[in-house]
C-alpha cells in the first residue's frame, strides 16, 4: 500500500493505492478440475527438499488455448500419487470440497503469481497459467517455498 507523501489519512477515504507484486515462475500440475480432456483449473505443486510434492495453489479458469495445450500433456495418476486421499477446498476458508482428477505430476507450467503467500508457503491468490513448458522436466522446477 502506498499514498502520496502530501496526502493525509481520511477515515473512509480512498487516498491509498494497492500495488501487487507479480512474477512468473514454473510449477508442476498435480491435479485438475473439469476433466483430463477439458481441464477447467489446475492444482499446482512443487517438490520440497525431501522430494515430496507439496501443493502450492490453484489457477484461475484456464483459457481455451492453454486448456488444449494442457490437456495434451495430462495422464491419469497412479494409485501412488502423492496427493491420493487429500481433499482441496473450493476457496479460502471454505469447507466445500473441489472435485479433482489427480494427474501424473509430469506437466510443467509457467504461471504468473502474486508473490503473497500464506503461512503454509502456498500462493495466497489464484495464479494465471500462461503456458505449458514442454522444454522442462519436473526436476527443473524450483523447490517448494522458493
Amino acid at each position: 500500500m502506498f499514498r502520496p507523501l502530501t496526502s493525509r489519512y481520511v477515515p473512509g477515504g480512498r487516498g491509498w493505492t494497492k500495488y501487487k507484486a507479480r512474477q512468473t515462475t514454473e510449477t508442476i500440475v498435480g491435479a485438475v478440475t473439469g476433466s483430463l480432456r477439458a481441464p477447467t483449473t489446475a492444482l499446482l505443486g512443487r517438490y520440497d527438499a525431501s522430494g515430496r510434492l507439496r501443493y502450492t495453489g490453484r489457477t484461475t479458469t484456464l483459457g481455451a488455448a492453454v486448456r488444449h495445450a494442457l490437456a495434451d500433456q495430462l495422464h491419469a495418476a497412479d494409485a501412488d500419487h502423492p496427493w491420493t486421499g487429500r481433499t482441496f477446498s473450493v476457496g479460502w476458508g471454505s469447507r466445500e470440497q473441489l472435485s479433482v482428477h489427480l494427474v501424473a505430476p509430469e506437466a510443467v507450467a509457467e504461471v504468473a503469481v502474486n508473490v503473497a503467500r500464506d503461512s503454509a508457503g502456498r500462493w495466497r491468490h489464484p495464479v494465471r497459467l500462461t503456458r505449458i513448458r514442454t522444454d522442462m522436466e519436473p526436476g527443473d522446477v524450483p523447490l517448494f517455498g522458493v
